[in-house]
């Protein structure tokens, strides 16, 4: 997801559902693929922190794709109370697993 207007209206529309880290919005679509949104406010370190937290979550969502339902609009959204020590590459998966799971996306086998 790139447009404005895709993010609000998966932003307004969506359910939440939250985890240590990050907050997810999950909006059912039409199609049999998902589309990815990631958002992270600029008061989380500094532009290199920023985006190496987005190739976490990139990264970490492309291992759990596979598992992953299809279908769904889906826009994370970073916590702002923890730095960047905190939102290391495992912290991440961990969480994503748990959001995943409590939302009832994914196919853990």
């Amino acid at each position: 997801m790139k447009k404005n207007y895709e993010f609000r209206n998966v932003l307004k529309n969506g359910k939440k559902v939250s985890g240590e880290f990050l907050n997810v919005f999950i909006l059912k679509n039409q199609l049999n693929y998902n589309f990815l949104g990631l958002a992270i406010s600029t008061k989380i370190g500094n532009a290199v922190q920023r985006n190496k937290i987005k190739r976490y979550l990139r990264e970490n969502y492309k291992n759990l794709e596979e598992s992953i339902y299809k279908g769904y609009n889906l826009v994370f959204l970073v916590k702002k109370d923890f730095g960047e020590k905190e939102l290391n590459y495992q912290n991440i998966k961990t969480d994503m697993k748990n959001i995943f799971s409590k939302a009832k996306l994914i196919d853990l086998m």
